[in-house]
């Protein structure tokens, strides 16, 4: 069963499908969303997967997003009267799944919620009445009848919190919300075709699940104490049936990989407060860009604080998330442990969660670096609610400190090449252009110069950017970015300028004349040519994407003057 929206909207459809016994999902189809988490651009749209089970109760597993109103209660209604709904199980309360919870419990206020802890705190933030519900532990059982028992399994972090998985016992079937999913709308409900989706799959293993890499290992470990799991049914993208084995063991592989990075650094914050998970989201993101692990602690839960001092002993750096609730004993006993187990060696940043002055970020900074630790970023000090603008300062921050704790290992590198195949890689010479970039309120740029023509038809060139490039993330497929062409003798100032190392969150344009390119880009006003450009497809290239993007417009202001070109003496570092 199909409903479409109007044409002139984004298309959005519903697709519903008889999954397993007394089993239906409900997939919201979003066919061209192409971002999610601000950072990460997307090549196929996706799914958001509600799933309608029933027992002798019955019980619906997640809603939808927002946009989906009014076709997933459309859909929903044609299914049943949601006033027969005895359970909703919400696996994790962010927006995408949990948007529709609010309209549902107005529709039908005797539904018992059932979710975690932190997810039911959450939601009493959202919904702002008052609602049936039940609290789940790992191992906590729920019986609807008719054989679907259902057993929970507690799976913070993927990639929320707050994130539970509901196992059902009848039918074998494990909802899992965020963890095991991609970003991929198709009509197919499952996943048979593993050739197509297998790159989604990693790339959203990568962005969303890879910086929880330890947790993931949790998960995995408490899914093995579970019956034989025939079918995951994630909360985006299709169903896995087909590959069940190999898809999750690609996930143990890769989270073992990034566990035993030669680097981590610690992440700590308390997570049922203001915006915590969002930022400290961020904050981590950059991390990854760098290659470093990271590992995750709520101090708001229950934390072993012989764990935590093991854990704070064999980081290289810290992160630490502050907020009124850091008042809590429990809290301050997690705090005088990580102070107590650092060394000098260290680099330590702070954030706000909040918001307002009630949050004690500097006196807790003083201590660190009493006793030692590098500042790596500048405290980051949140007085309203955060904009597109905070999220990619945390990144920019987050990449700081990860390029921190590596230094000594990136220069290690450099002098590792051989000297004459190093001077000989380094006679490849390229032309000297700036990339400008602007998406929403957010604005890049970098100097590149392993630039190339790559295709006549359409015209199209290909670039290598660093991932951990601040740039990185607003060059994602379908975004659009200005290519400024350097002139030969008039270059240094600006080759200057974007060559020096901005803090976090700083205006990498202040003093450079610019103007408005159509995409919203801006032209560097002193370079010898522009285009506009939109990128195609990306490349893995290691520690570099090569990027491919089409060229749709641009102008010569110089047609007499040549490229500037940028010889190296080496060839394996800038």
């Amino acid at each position: 069963m199909v409903a479409l929206t109007d044409k002139t909207e984004k298309r959005l459809t519903i697709q519903t499908a008889e999954i397993a016994q007394d089993t239906t999902a409900i997939r919201s189809l979003d066919w061209e969303r192409d971002r999610f988490d601000i950072e990460f651009g997307l090549q196929n749209g996706t799914t958001y997967n509600s799933f309608l089970i029933r027992g002798e109760q019955i019980a619906l597993v997640d809603t939808s997003h927002e946009k989906f109103r009014k076709l997933y209660f459309d859909i929903l209604t044609g299914l049943i009267n949601p006033t027969d709904i005895d359970y909703l199980i919400v696996s994790h309360t962010e927006p995408d799944h949990s948007g529709l919870v609010k309209d549902l419990l107005q529709m039908a206020p005797d539904i018992t919620v059932v979710a975690s802890k932190v997810a039911i705190q959450f939601l009493e933030d959202l919904v702002h009445q008052p609602f049936k519900r039940k609290i789940v532990k790992n191992g906590d059982r729920l019986d609807l009848g008719n054989g679907h028992e259902f057993e929970f399994v507690i799976a913070p972090n993927l990639h929320w919190p707050d994130t539970i998985f509901s196992f059902d016992h009848k039918t074998q079937t494990l909802y899992t919300c965020d963890a095991f999913g991609m970003h991929y709308c198709s009509d197919s409900t499952f996943d048979e075709d593993l050739k197509t989706i297998e790159a989604d799959f990693h790339y959203y293993y990568e962005c969303l699940m890879g910086p929880n890499a330890r947790s993931v290992l949790s998960a995995l470990k408490r899914m093995g104490e579970l019956p034989t799991v025939k079918m995951i049914a994630t909360g985006h993208g299709p169903l896995l049936y087909h590959n069940v084995e190999e898809l999750t063991g690609r996930y143990r592989s890769w989270s073992q990989k990034q566990t035993k990075a030669e680097t981590s650094i610690g992440v700590f914050y308390v997570s049922e407060y203001g915006y915590s998970d969002r930022l400290a989201q961020a904050i981590i993101n950059g991390i990854t860009k760098t290659g470093v692990g990271v590992d995750v602690v709520d101090l708001g839960s229950a934390v072993d604080l012989q764990e935590l001092r093991e854990l704070v002993g064999r980081c290289t750096g810290l992160v630490i998330g502050m907020s009124p609730a850091a008042s809590a004993a429990n809290i301050q006993g997690a705090l005088s442990t990580i102070l107590g187990s650092t060394n000098a060696k260290q680099a330590v940043g702070i954030f706000e969660t909040g918001g307002g002055d009630d949050e004690p970020i500097d006196p807790l900074l003083s201590k660190f670096r009493n006793l030692g630790l590098t500042t790596a970023f500048p405290a980051i000090r949140i007085k309203q609610t955060p904009t597109e603008n905070t999220y990619k300062l945390c990144e920019e921050a987050g990449t700081d400190l990860g390029q921190w704790v590596t230094r000594d290992r990136s220069i290690k590198a450099m002098k590792s090449l051989g000297a004459d195949l190093d001077k000989a890689l380094g006679r490849l010479s390229g032309g000297l252009y700036i990339i400008t970039a602007k998406k929403g309120d957010v604005s890049s740029a970098m100097l590149a110069s392993w630039v190339n023509q790559a295709s006549f038809k359409p015209l199209g060139f290909s670039i290598a950017v660093a991932k951990d490039r601040a740039i990185e993330s607003l060059m994602q497929v379908g975004d659009r970015f200005v290519l400024n062409v350097l002139e030969e003798g008039n270059y240094q100032q600006l080759m200057r300028h974007f060559l020096k190392r901005f803090a976090p969150g700083a205006d990498r344009f202040e003093g450079v004349k610019t103007q408005p390119a159509e995409n919203g880009a801006p032209i560097l006003s002193d370079a010898l040519a522009y285009m506009e450009c939109e990128v195609v497809s990306r490349m893995d290239c290691n520690d570099h994407w090569a990027v491919y993007s089409t060229v749709y417009a641009g102008r010569v202001s110089k047609p007499e003057a040549l490229t500037a070109v940028h010889h190296r003496k080496v060839g394996n570092h800038y």
